[in-house]
């Protein structure tokens, strides 16, 4: 049975880090793992459009450059998506848009093993079982207590409830939103930094006082050092999307110049 590289990597108390994509092609999978630089990959299935042959190729691409795969969810069809990814074989979950503890206590449950009443996930005949020549039942199990299970912090109201939230068995990592946050407090992001960051802290330091590991998203590695200096070892480093969009901005915008400085 295929071991969970970024469950091993959390149990070790090592640190980790990842990258973000949008793209279903394969391709740019293998192209992360070849570079030796990521623990994993995460797809922002929130963002993207995607089909199922997609999730089993992407989760067989990281496997193929011994990477681990996460994917990130929308709420609504967290459970029904959850369970396919996984069935493909992702490692590891991020919810979005969560609010309560009992919101979270369900999609805990949702990943765990229909085992002697622990969840809702069954026996499913996907590619997991399947191409390991149908792995007993009980592995199967733990291989879904395996899957790292991460929250995105990123409603005023999760905050407020940061305490229970982090208290909740099956939970993993936390990772803070600024954007929804904002949006949920009736800010813009750009006007509202110093309250953000102050929760962003307090998710932080919650998070550690009940060994649940948070996890960071940075832009750039210099960024690091300010959440490292909090206690945090876990970040996504960077965004396919955000990461092009420079530099056709930047770069294009001075080609752009050069083009018209001809005519």
């Amino acid at each position: 049975m295929k071991e969970n590289k970024i469950r091993q990597l959390l149990s070790r108390q090592q640190p980790t880090t990842s990258t973000r994509i949008w793209s279903t092609w394969p391709f740019y999978t293998e192209v992360i793992g070849e570079t030796g630089n990521f623990d994993y990959m995460e797809f922002v299935a929130e963002y993207a459009p995607f089909t199922h042959a997609d999730l089993e190729n992407l989760a067989r691409a990281a496997e193929l450059k011994s990477m681990g795969s996460m994917i990130k969810v929308d709420f609504q069809n967290r459970g029904y998506v959850a369970q396919k990814a996984v069935a493909a074989g992702f490692q590891a979950i991020n919810f979005a848009d969560h609010h309560t503890a009992e919101e979270v206590r369900e999609s805990v449950a949702m990943m765990k093993p229909d085992c002697l009443g622990r969840g809702r996930f069954g026996y499913p005949n996907r590619r997991y079982i399947g191409t390991q020549s149908h792995i007993d039942q009980m592995d199967h199990v733990k291989r879904l207590d395996d899957i790292v299970l991460c929250f995105m912090i990123e409603k005023e109201e999760a905050m407020e409830n940061i305490e229970e939230i982090c208290s909740v068995p099956g939970v993993d990592m936390v990772q803070f939103g600024p954007s929804d946050y904002s949006m949920s407090a009736g800010k813009n992001r750009a006007e509202y930094e110093a309250e953000y960051k102050a929760a962003e802290r307090k998710m932080i330091e919650t998070a550690l006082r009940h060994g649940v590991h948070p996890r960071c998203e940075i832009p750039t590695p210099e960024a690091a050092e300010y959440y490292i200096s909090l206690g945090v070892k876990h970040f996504s480093l960077g965004d396919q999307l955000k990461v092009l969009e420079k530099f056709w901005k930047n770069d294009g915008k001075k080609m752009r110049e050069r083009a018209d400085s001809l005519k």
